[in-house]
């Protein structure tokens, strides 16, 4: 008996090796596979469930269960849930007296990161209205673009926003909109102060009534595209898809234990859906940032135990540009959940601050397809397992970069991607992942929209971003379908260029972009950067480097040096206007430097040498 027991836990034990070896991320996949198919479960239920269980329901039942709770923690100060849950109801009976808002109502928020920014909009949902997250970074033509496509009456602004209120203040009364601002006092006619009614409005809790019509359809939100291409567009955000967001936190193995700090803009899907309804949903503690500051990041993780951390775009560069202290590691974070990080940032963050778990993401907030990398393998945006492709159909298509459309078939079919190579990722619409596009803007929802993918009829959501399948399944994001240009018949990925020219020992940013070349075909690689603090540009340490790294094509035969890059709220780099002045030095002051192939390094770009590419004495 003993031999025989000893055979068999034997025979498990190399049948765990052997699986380990063959499946390294078996366990893994296991866990999150078994906690997405739980969530999962949890959304069809609330699909179902009469009446409508909300994101917002989950909040009073977290404030009846632990009013005491913190939490918010806001600039020293400290807001429990049932603080926040009386607060909110404050605002709701004051914007129901003041601005008569009903069910259905649409009211944009245009508010800082400050915590009656969450009270605000709890308010809002209390009473079954849905809200408009304006950037508070836009202005003028933006702002009335971005108030006017989501259909709102009623605007909520911050005090410190006053004087970009103020310039739109003449159209807004024109349209009949009502104008309020979160303060005590304004001598400002057609703006309407809010706080000295909420202060005097009854904290008591308001009927259920008021949002019977709500249901997992109805929409909850309006968040705006990062505006990279253009004037942003209002992704409908439904409250499925709010409850979908929120479970990203669940998904990652976070719980009501954490403690998650939130320094992204809550006007962004990121901070908002993920990291603050996110914390709502597993009834955790926010610590809530008014902005993102590298300098402050480790001291405010420590000050208030932060277990979780989220980022986007450059802020984990930033982090990794802070000077090194000896106490980096000497901090509770174990997790970072966010999108966008660099290969080599990835590594170095790792290195300088410790074993933190770095969640990887790929999403969008208008799409129905999204990865999450559980396995913190350094480099991937996500992996592909069978569960997330049941659910929710996806694949990769050839795309021709040239003329920026699919591979067709003599069917007129596009053509699947091999595994290895890179594509256009594509969701299948259908009940479960649905894509409701664009508030007022139906050009923009249709270009969206993908017919006769893999067989007649059928519709799919164009992502607009190209990525590549490992045969591991790993999912690598590779750039944006315009980002990509093609030059000498190759394909360029900005991104790739934009890593290797930051290990330039004087190159702290680059942007990279193509450009138009009178009488060539395609686009030409031009970069704009921004130099390390005391830097001067090393035209032959630079040289060197996309010599060395880069095959010819994809070498930026332009560079211009710039005081500082034009970046979104959400911290991605804006090219439009960039290639649009291309590389003509009388058009421009910043300096320009162009790859001189006969001197071997880059020179000062003067209109001589711009007028002779242009009568092609020089050879591209």
């Amino acid at each position: 008996m003993y031999i025989c027991f000893t055979v068999i836990a034997g025979l498990a034990i190399l049948s765990f090796f052997f699986l380990r070896t063959r499946f390294p991320y078996l366990g893994e996949d296991f866990v999150y596979i078994l906690r997405s198919i739980k969530l999962g479960l949890r959304l069809i239920k609330y699909k179902k469930v009469k009446p409508f269980y909300s994101v917002l329901d989950c909040f009073l039942d977290a404030a009846k269960r632990h009013p005491s709770k913190i939490f918010l923690h806001f600039e020293g100060r400290e807001y429990t849930y049932g603080e926040v849950d009386k607060l909110s109801n404050k605002v709701a009976r004051a914007l129901q007296a003041e601005a008569r808002l009903k069910e259905g109502d649409v009211v944009a928020l245009f508010l800082a990161n400050e915590p009656s920014f969450v009270w605000t909009w709890l308010g809002l949902a209390k009473l079954g209205c849905p809200a408009a997250l304006l950037n508070f970074n836009i202005r003028s033509k933006s702002l009335l673009h971005c108030f006017s496509c989501c259909g709102a009456k009623v605007i909520i602004a911050s005090s410190e926003l006053q004087d970009a209120v103020e310039e739109v203040l003449p159209t807004l009364r024109e349209q009949g909109i009502s104008v309020y601002l979160l303060s005590e006092a304004c001598s400002i006619q057609g703006i309407n102060t809010l706080s000295d009614k909420i202060s005097q409005a009854s904290d008591q809790p308001l009927s259920r009534d008021l949002r019977a019509n709500v249901n997992i359809r109805s929409t909850a939100l309006y968040i705006y595209t990062s505006g990279t291409t253009g004037l942003p567009k209002a992704a409908v955000v439904t409250q499925e898809r709010v409850w979908a967001a929120s479970f990203i936190q669940a998904a990652c193995g976070i719980t009501s234990e954490d403690i998650f700090y939130v320094n992204l803009p809550l006007y962004h899907s990121a901070g908002f859906l993920i990291g603050m309804v996110g914390s709502i949903e597993r009834g955790n503690t926010i610590v809530l940032k008014r902005k993102f500051s590298a300098s402050q990041f480790w001291s405010d993780c420590r000050k208030y135990n932060v277990t979780v951390m989220q980022y986007i775009g450059e802020t984990m560069r930033y982090l990794c540009n802070t000077p090194k202290k000896d106490d980096e590691k000497n901090h509770r974070v174990k997790i970072a959940i966010g999108n966008g990080i660099r290969t080599d940032i990835w590594s170095e963050f790792l290195n300088r601050f410790g074993d933190i778990k770095v969640r990887e993401l790929y999403a969008a907030t208008e799409g129905n397809i999204g990865f999450i990398n559980y396995t913190s393998k350094i480099g991937a945006v996500g992996r592909v397992n069978f569960v997330h492709r049941f659910f929710f159909p996806f694949t990769l298509i050839k795309f021709d970069i040239e003329k920026e459309e699919p591979v067709r078939n003599s069917e007129g079919l596009c053509i699947e991607a091999a595994r290895g190579e890179t594509g256009l990722l594509v969701g299948k619409v259908t009940q479960r992942s649905p894509f409701v596009g664009y508030a007022g803007n139906q050009q923009q929802t249709e270009k969206k929209r993908l017919r006769d993918v893999l067989k007649k009829g059928d519709l799919y959501f164009n992502t607009g971003d190209l990525l590549r399948f490992d045969h591991m399944n790993f999912v690598y994001f590779q750039d944006r379908v315009g980002d990509t240009f093609r030059w000498k018949g190759e394909n360029v990925a900005t991104s790739e260029v934009a890593d290797i020219l930051t290990m330039a020992p004087c190159i702290l940013e680059a942007n990279v972009y193509g450009v138009k070349v009178e009488g060539h075909e395609g686009r030409i690689g031009m970069a704009a950067v921004l130099l390390k603090e005391g830097e001067d540009f090393d035209c032959l340490q630079t040289y060197k480097q996309v010599v060395n790294y880069l095959p010819a094509y994809a070498r930026p035969r332009f560079i211009r040096i710039q005081p500082c890059l034009e970046m979104t709220g959400t911290f991605k780099m804006k090219k439009v206007k960039l290639v649009e002045e291309g590389f003509n030095p009388a058009h421009m002051e910043d300096p320009l430097y162009f790859l001189d192939t006969e001197k071997k390094t880059y020179v000062p770009l003067t209109e001589d040498i711009y007028r002779a590419i242009a009568c092609r004495e020089i050879k591209l």
